[in-house]
């Protein structure tokens, strides 16, 4: 399915699932699923205001959120209210799945920020991701996510991230 300008996009939920158990649960409007990207627009999901100390997200955030089948990562467009980029939040996820109406992301604790003009770019939560078990759980998982995270850091760094999204 793919959102044209014919098209209304379609509610859809979201479910995001950390260490087996899920984390929160969403509404969002399907854009586009083209069977291989998932693209949903979602307001800001979490309570109150969470400050990163290099973004807030709040009430009146809205997210353009890019999910793939085949890749091991979620880039997340977000804008405040009135529509100003703030940036690129990024979760490093197993591919999306898609069931009974629900996209279900697997986070794997690794995430990248991006800012608007592209010059800060910071690789998060490796802290967690090392005491998270998943290197012993699961190897082949962990270093697809390690993976991940280089080759988006590097597409944020070096080029190709618009491209990645358009």
């Amino acid at each position: 399915m793919s959102a044209n300008s014919a098209d209304r996009p379609r509610p859809v939920g979201v479910v995001l699932v950390k260490a087996g158990r899920t984390k929160i649960r969403y509404p969002a409007e399907l854009l586009e699923d083209d069977g291989t990207r998932v693209v949903v627009r979602a307001p800001w999901a979490g309570d109150g205001v969470r400050d990163f100390g290099f973004v807030r997200f709040e009430a009146g955030d809205v997210f353009t959120e890019y999910y793939w089948r085949d890749r091991w990562y979620a880039v997340k467009e977000v804008r405040d209210g009135r529509g100003v980029l703030k940036g690129w939040y990024c979760d490093i996820t197993r591919p999306v799945t898609f069931l009974d109406g629900e996209l279900v992301v697997e986070d794997l604790d690794l995430d990248l920020w991006r800012s608007p003009d592209g010059r800060s770019v910071l690789r998060l939560d490796e802290d967690e991701f090392a005491v998270s078990g998943l290197a012993a759980a699961d190897p082949a998982a962990a270093d697809a996510a390690a993976r991940a995270l280089d080759a988006l850091e590097l597409l944020a760094r070096e080029g190709g991230f618009e491209a990645l999204l358009a």
